[in-house]
């Protein structure tokens, strides 16, 4: 086990999101339903009407990303956002409308002020819509666009990410391990800090999946709510039936790794929040599609990140969970927490009851709800009857965060908030 210097943190200077919820990190109205129902009849969890507006308003802001999959697009909102909130990007030579807008009007001209970005990004299915798109058309007439390779590859993911923000000598990685894809990029990006390979990296998930074909892949399975749109259809932790609903959208997360004696020179007036430490775990199983009754992969990745961090599941104040809606995976999930939790089992919560299962993007939107939680200390009560806490008995400084997928892999992050 990597053993890491207690004087050297990983901080989070930034974050950006955009899903169903729009580009916050809560409801608004948490009594409205955010779903809404597909062409295919589906309830899916799509991005509402102004978020809709921006994406198309960044697609038009150059000729290159008119050509872009939505998975691309999503992840350079998201880190744009991020790169704003961490103040990397200089104001210098940007016009009066870029100042007034920077989500839209940034471009790659803009410098950096320290050292060079590094980008690491997951996604489970990467570049779906345009995948679909020129094979239908290869079927139609036999032709694909000379572009078709290089915008399908799931390399083009982190690369327009890191294009977008201006970087320039850093790496741009891109991660598939299906659910768990955006904390294999975010444990990427922490081992690459630790070691010195680089100062400053974007890093998250990104998911475009709401398809027909990909919705028509997990209605197959057997798994995908049977209730409507205006219902809240996703149900983590209600038991049967099913709950599982598509939803689409990417979190982009800032990080540095600076010291304690910096950020103590730094006088910061808000909590720092820092990414404790992200562990994996894995069970060899015959369904690629299922999980052990014990949750075995989810226990392995707890007790990873536990130990990475030096602590003991007693200082985990919260856990945001993977739990998809499916009777079974969330009955592993919570059979591997009280495995290692033992009776004293923190409050449990869920935001895919608001923004549904994103796949490769899911895991970073659960960080970054639960870095919401840590600013605030609130979240919104589930409409519906479940496990999901809706108070919690001590203050929140620590929380767990939880992600899994197809082929038995799972990851566990902990974030902490740091009082200066």
């Amino acid at each position: 086990m990597t053993e890491f210097a207690p004087n050297e943190l990983i901080v989070i200077r930034g974050r950006g999101r955009v899903s169903a919820l729009g580009l916050q990190p809560a409801p608004a109205d948490a009594h409205v339903s955010p779903f809404t129902t597909h062409a295919t009849g589906l309830p899916v969890a799509a991005l509402p009407p102004a978020a809709e507006a921006t994406l198309a308003e960044l697609r038009r802001t150059q000729a290159a990303y008119r050509q872009l999959d939505r998975t691309v697009l999503l992840g350079l909102l998201a880190a744009r956002q991020a790169t704003a909130a961490a103040g990397w990007q200089r104001s210098e030579g940007v016009s009066g409308e870029q100042e007034h807008d920077p989500l839209l009007t940034l471009s790659p001209s803009h410098h950096f002020t320290t050292s060079p970005l590094a980008v690491s990004i997951g996604s489970s299915r990467g570049a779906t819509g345009r995948t679909e798109e020129f094979h239908a058309g290869f079927l139609a007439d036999g032709v694909v666009p000379a572009g078709a390779s290089p915008l399908t590859t799931l390399g083009n993911v982190a690369s327009w990410v890191a294009y977008d923000a201006g970087s320039a000598g850093g790496a741009a990685l891109s991660h598939s391990s299906t659910c768990s894809s955006a904390f294999q990029a975010l444990g990427n990006a922490t081992a690459w800090l630790r070691a010195g390979m680089a100062e400053r990296f974007l890093a998250g998930g990104t998911e475009a999946p709401l398809t027909d074909f990909t919705l028509a892949q997990m209605r197959a399975i057997g798994i995908y709510s049977p209730f409507a749109a205006e219902d809240f259809p996703c149900r983590p932790g209600a038991g049967k039936p099913s709950t599982f609903v598509l939803g689409e959208g990417a979190a982009v997360f800032a990080l540095e790794k600076v010291s304690r004696q910096q950020l103590a020179a730094e006088a910061a007036s808000a909590p720092v929040f820092v990414l404790e430490s992200v562990g994996f775990g894995f069970e060899a199983i015959g369904s690629k599609t299922g999980l052990s009754a014990e949750g075995q992969h989810f226990q392995q990745a707890i007790r990873q990140a536990l130990a990475q961090a030096r602590l003991t599941p007693a200082a985990v104040d919260a856990v945001v969970l993977h739990s998809p809606g499916t009777p079974a995976g969330d009955a592993a999930e919570r059979a591997a927490l009280r495995a290692v939790f033992g009776r004293s089992l923190p409050p449990l919560l869920s935001n895919k009851w608001l923004v549904g299962h994103t796949l490769g993007a899911s895991a970073a939107l659960s960080l970054d709800f639960a870095l919401h939680i840590l600013e605030t200390q609130q979240w919104p009560a589930a409409p519906f009857a479940t496990d999901i806490a809706s108070a919690a008995p001590k203050p929140i400084r620590r929380i767990l965060v939880n992600a899994a997928g197809f082929g038995g892999n799972a990851a566990s992050a902990l974030v902490s908030a740091l009082e200066m």
